[in-house]
């Protein structure tokens, strides 16, 4: 488990989250779990029940009891409030105002073109899928100091020719 703090709930941040959310966070909060203790625990990638959280991943009834049992949320209140389809992409404004997500932005703003060469180099005309997509969050430490990885996969998907 991390030595840092654990992730909390802007709460400025509530007005465009899905009711799930601040009930999700303050029983996090209170049995002081990282995301990747709660992902070992029900089973999932970290950053999918960080997604689960922010209401930008759909839950499965699977998720839904393990996340009851664990948190100790009423199955009946969870079940309500993440069941059904997730309303993506809502609860940031463009451009992202917080520093570290605006650095994510910006990196697809500065290396978006590049990336799309390269991989069109590699794979042909198409896109890559943020439905058929997994990523990861991996911390490095070397001599010069931490560095953050994160890995994105996702499924290449070639433009049909009509």
């Amino acid at each position: 488990m991390s030595q840092h703090p654990i992730a909390t709930l802007d709460a400025s941040l509530i007005p465009r989250l899905p009711a799930s959310s601040p009930t999700l966070f303050e029983a996090k909060k209170a049995k002081n779990l990282s995301f990747e203790a709660i992902g070992e625990a029900i089973g999932r990638n970290e950053v999918a029940v960080a997604a689960l959280f922010y209401g930008q991943a759909q839950a499965s009834p699977e998720d839904i009891k393990k996340l009851s049992e664990l948190l100790d949320i009423p199955h009946a209140t969870l079940s309500a409030r993440l069941s059904g389809f997730p309303d993506r992409g809502r609860s940031l404004e463009m451009p992202p105002k917080d520093p570290l997500v605006y650095r994510l932005y910006e990196i697809v703003q500065n290396y978006g073109p590049a990336y799309k060469a390269v991989l069109n180099e590699k794979f042909g005309d198409g896109i890559m899928s943020a439905i058929s997509f997994s990523t990861k969050v991996e911390k490095e430490v070397d001599d010069k100091g931490e560095w953050a990885k994160i890995t994105l996969r996702g499924k290449w998907l070639p433009y049909s020719r009509f």
